[in-house]
């Protein structure tokens, strides 16, 4: 079995990158999350690099913002090795971006759930040009 582990070389803090992301990058969303995704040249090990973000207008105390992204990295964590073995046989590498955009705080279950769909629905991600 295969470490579970989300490591700094898997977060996108690159702010060139973010900004490319939030201009050019294809969106969806799966209730609660809106996902931005942009098929990209990484310089990492990693082929996707995640960004994970709550609204401070929707939830002003950073204990809830904190928790919800907790969660968020949680369910990533755990389930992101489908979509990792995926873009390793198409040679793809992937820059996204999870923006949680619902007013109430998160159940777990319902966050994993809705991750896993995310990770399937990037797994038969297509540039635009295609």
């Amino acid at each position: 079995m295969e470490k579970q582990t989300f490591k700094k070389e898997e977060r996108l803090s690159s702010r060139k990158l973010i900004e490319k992301l939030a201009a050019e990058g294809k969106s969806f969303l799966i209730h609660p999350f809106k996902v931005i995704a942009l098929e990209t040249k990484l310089e990492s090990a990693y082929p996707v690099q995640v960004l994970m973000t709550a609204p401070k207008k929707k939830f002003p105390r950073a204990v809830d913002r904190n928790r919800i992204k907790r969660l968020m990295r949680e369910a990533w964590r755990k389930n992101k090795h489908t979509l990792y073995k995926t873009l390793s046989v198409q040679n793809k590498n992937l820059a996204v971006m999870l923006v949680y955009v619902s007013g109430t705080l998160p159940e777990y279950k319902l966050t994993e759930d809705k991750i896993i769909l995310i990770l399937q629905r990037l797994s038969k991600y297509e540039t635009p040009d295609q």
